[in-house]
Order: C-alpha cells, then sequence, then structure tokens
C-alpha cells in the first residue's frame, strides 16, 4: 500500500490508529491496573523487595528498572533508526518492537515475586516494546503529513490512543471489580457456610473475591498484549515500508545511526530555534513523563483510602478521568497552539503542571486526588501532542526524519532516566511527596526555556 499519496486521509487516520493499538499499554500497564496489581503484592507499605542484589522500596524497583529500559531505548534507537534509514524499512523495525512489547504484556501473566527477575524481564519487554516503536511511528508524522496537517493528525492520534484504551480498560475494570461476571469462581466451602460464624463467612467472601479480582488483573495482562498486536495490523498494512534505496544492512551500517545523530547535532547548530526548543523539551518533559509513570503508585501508597476495595476502584476511576479529559485537552491544546502559537499554549501548560506538584504535595483525600487526575489529564494530552508536533513543525526540510525524530527521542529518554532516578532516589530516602515536589523545578526550568525559543528559526 505504498503508492497512498501524503497527505491522503486514508493514510493520515492509518497512522492514528496506531494509537489506537498502543495506547492500551500506557493506560493499563503503565498507569492503572499493573501498579495496582504490583502493589497488592506487598502486605503493608513498610514491605520492602530484594532484587539485583538490593533490598528497596518496591516503587524504587520499578523507578530503577523504567530508568533502565530507557536508557536502552536511548542508546539503541540511534542505532535501529540508522539502519531504518539506510535500509529504507522503518516499518519492519516498528513491527519487532510491537511485538516484543505485546509479548512482554502478556508475560505479565505469571508475574511472581518468587520468580522476581524473570517477572522484571516482562515488565521490560512491554515498556522497551512500547517506547521503540514509537521510535519508528513518530518518524513517520513529517512522511504522511504536511506541516499544517500535523498538529491536528497528532491530536488525533492521541484521542484515538485515549478513546481506545479507556474501552479496554472498561472491560478490564468490570473484571476486576465484578470477576463472577467472567466467570471466575466465588464460592466457598459448604462447610463453612453450615458451620462458620457470621463473621467468618464474610471474611472468606471477602479473600475469595479478591483472590478472583487479583486474577482478573493478570488476565488484563493478556488483552492489552493481543489488542496491541491485532490493531496494529490495520497501521501496518496501510503505512509505507520506508524510502526505498536499495541498501542492505552491513557491518558499517551498524554505526549509522550515531552518525547520523551527529549530523543532526551539526545540524541543530544551524537551526537555533530547533535547538533551543530540544533544550526547553527535555527538561519539562523528564518531568511529564517521570508523574505520569508514577502517579498511580503514589496514589496508591499516599492517599488516605478506606479500604482496598476503595482503593482500586477509586485509583481506576481516576485514571479513566485523566484519560477522558486528555481527549478534550489534546484538541483544546491544538486549536490554542492555532490561535496563541506552539510555544506560548507549552509555557501555559507547563505552568499548569507547575502547580500540580505543589498541590500533589498537600493531596491525602481521594476527592483531591480526583480533582488533580481531572487537572493531569487536561495537560496531559495537551502536552504530549503538542510536543510532537511542535518539534515536526520546526525541523529543517529533509528526507532523514527518522534521524531528526531519533535525536528527539533520544532526548525524551535521557530525561525519563534521570527523572526517574532522581525520583527513586528522594523516595528511598524520604517520601514519594518530596520526589513530586522536587519535579517543579523541571517545569520551572523548562517554562524559562521556552520563552528563550526565537518565534522565527535562526539560521547560522
Amino acid at each position: 500500500m505504498e503508492n497512498i499519496q501524503k497527505g491522503s486521509k486514508k493514510l493520515l487516520n492509518a497512522w492514528a490508529f496506531y494509537d489506537w493499538a498502543n495506547s492500551v499499554y500506557t493506560l493499563t500497564i503503565a498507569s492503572s491496573i499493573f501498579p495496582i496489581f504490583y502493589s497488592t503484592l506487598f502486605a503493608s507499605k513498610e514491605d520492602m523487595v530484594t532484587a539485583f542484589g538490593f533490598t528497596m522500596k518496591p516503587t524504587v524497583l520499578i523507578s530503577i528498572v523504567t530508568a533502565f529500559t530507557f536508557l536502552v531505548v536511548a542508546f539503541s534507537s540511534p542505532i535501529l533508526s540508522g539502519i531504518a534509514d539506510y535500509v529504507g524499512n522503518k516499518k519492519s523495525f516498528m513491527k519487532f518492537f510491537c511485538y516484543v512489547g505485546g509479548f512482554g504484556c502478556i508475560g505479565l501473566y505469571w508475574f511472581d515475586l518468587n520468580h522476581i527477575h524473570l517477572s522484571i524481564l516482562f515488565y521490560f519487554m512491554g515498556l522497551i516494546g512500547y517506547w521503540g516503536s514509537l521510535v519508528f511511528y513518530n518518524s513517520y508524522l513529517p512522511d504522511i503529513a504536511f506541516p499544517e496537517q500535523q498538529d491536528g493528525i497528532s491530536a488525533k492520534g492521541f484521542s484515538l490512543g485515549y478513546i481506545g484504551s479507556v474501552l479496554l480498560l472498561i472491560l478490564n475494570l468490570a473484571m476486576v471489580m465484578k470477576p463472577n461476571w467472567f466467570g471466575f469462581d466465588l464460592s466457598i466451602s459448604q462447610s463453612l457456610l453450615e458451620n462458620g460464624s457470621e463473621a467468618e463467612i464474610l471474611a472468606e467472601i471477602k479473600k475469595v473475591k479478591n483472590t478472583a479480582s487479583f486474577e482478573a488483573m493478570k488476565l488484563s495482562f493478556i488483552t492489552v498484549g493481543l489488542w496491541w498486536i491485532l490493531f496494529s495490523q490495520y497501521s501496518f498494512y496501510i503505512l509505507p515500508k520506508g524510502v526505498s534505496n536499495g541498501h542492505k544492512v552491513s557491518k558499517a551500517v551498524i554505526f549509522n545511526g550515531f552518525k547520523e545523530l551527529k549530523l543532526v547535532w551539526n545540524e541543530l547548530q544551524k537551526t537555533l530555534r530547533l535547538k533551543a526548543y530540544l533544550k526547553a523539551f527535555f527538561v519539562f518533559s523528564m518531568a511529564v513523563q517521570t508523574i505520569m509513570l508514577m502517579a498511580v503508585y503514589f496514589g496508591e501508597k499516599e492517599i488516605l483510602w478506606v479500604d482496598n476495595d476503595e482503593k482500586t476502584q477509586g485509583l481506576i476511576v481516576s485514571i479513566l478521568v485523566i484519560q477522558l479529559v486528555a481527549i478534550v485537552g489534546a484538541v483544546l491544546t491544538s486549536k490554542a497552539s492555532a490561535v496563541f502559537g506552539n510555544i506560548k499554549t507549552l509555557i501555559v501548560v507547563n505552568a499548569v503542571w507547575m502547580c500540580l506538584c505543589f498541590y500533589a504535595y498537600f493531596m491525602e483525600t481521594p476527592i483531591q486526588f480526583y480533582i488533580a487526575a481531572g487537572l493531569v489529564g487536561f495537560v496531559m494530552g495537551g502536552v504530549q501532542s503538542l510536543a510532537r508536533s511542535t518539534y515536526s513543525k520546526f525541523l529543517p526540510e529533509t528526507k532523514d526524519t527518522t534521524s531528526y525524530f531519533s535525536f528527539y527521542d533520544v532526548a525524551e529518554k535521557i530525561g525519563i532516566v534521570i527523572g526517574m532516578t532522581i525520583f527513586a532516589v528522594v523516595d528511598q530516602i524520604s517520601t514519594m511527596r518530596y520526589a513530586i515536589l522536587f519535579l517543579f523545578v523541571f517545569f520551572f526550568v523548562g517554562i524559562i526555556l521556552l520563552f528563550k525559543v526565537p518565534k522565527e528559526e535562526i539560521s547560522l
């Protein structure tokens, strides 16, 4: 299907539809059910976990593994994107990471503290599959859309992703909250019904329901992997293979990605607006991604829920609120950027994020958490879609879009590594509240750097 013209509705929709396919990972695995599942494995807030020869808080382990994964993505994506550009087959690499991520999600069904290293491997596969595929997915944007189309189709992609992931999460939520609807056994022994006290029977009913809900969480990981793999097939069918040039992979090509990054770096010295924007993006993105990755872990540990049932339902409802509001946020931010400009809009969005860091430090009740969820959703959808399309707009005229987006992704991933590492260190020595509060600094610096982005491109 490589003969579809650039800017055509069919091509644009096929590109955006991959967001529908892969966003279930970010919602169910990264943001909601897996964090709840992971926290359920530990009986109390004081529990520690031993892995890789160290004993640490469970949230610190996830932060460190997440940071390491992004470090791998940051160093591998230049090599892979360089090869993709050289041989003209970025779609094959996008497929590979999609399948690695999908099967990693399925593997989370067997996540077990007794086999923590294998379990972490499945988590690693899901995370690297998602972000690795995005390197090539994002690089398609200038290839399939004209500059005036890029803000709109970028927002549409995120909106499709939010809608699709919410639909699956609703199904997963029903599985967790009403496991009997899906065939999970909630029966208790006849002898207990006949001879047990009312308190014993109620305790057993609750225990059986919690066990069934736990199994439903594990089953939801399989649904995510299957959804991701199956729905991505439409995008793979329509999207072009790449700019074919007849080259084949050789040993020299392995280092071609780093050569391309060096060329991009040299070009950045001549395009001051793009360089200035990347500095700002690097700083504010590390804070945005860290908050998004750790928000549910924060809610699980720091908010005063009445009981586990309220906590599970409340956290998932909060994530649903975030996703639904994010649809509106992505669309309104796109419209605001058309009126006020991308940079001014990003400054306002970052200011809201900065205020949220202060608000999160003082949050204690579920109601306060719900309010924060609504605000996070609004700015989350806006900052992601607008950051991506702003970079695409600022690119110089080039056919080497994969290498430029590889540079963008490397900057984002290294920022996340720094953000997650700082978060883990502050969490380990104090609390997650101080870790969230510390991220205020990054948004503040990001705003200052955005003010320094030139209004027009300055070429040297």
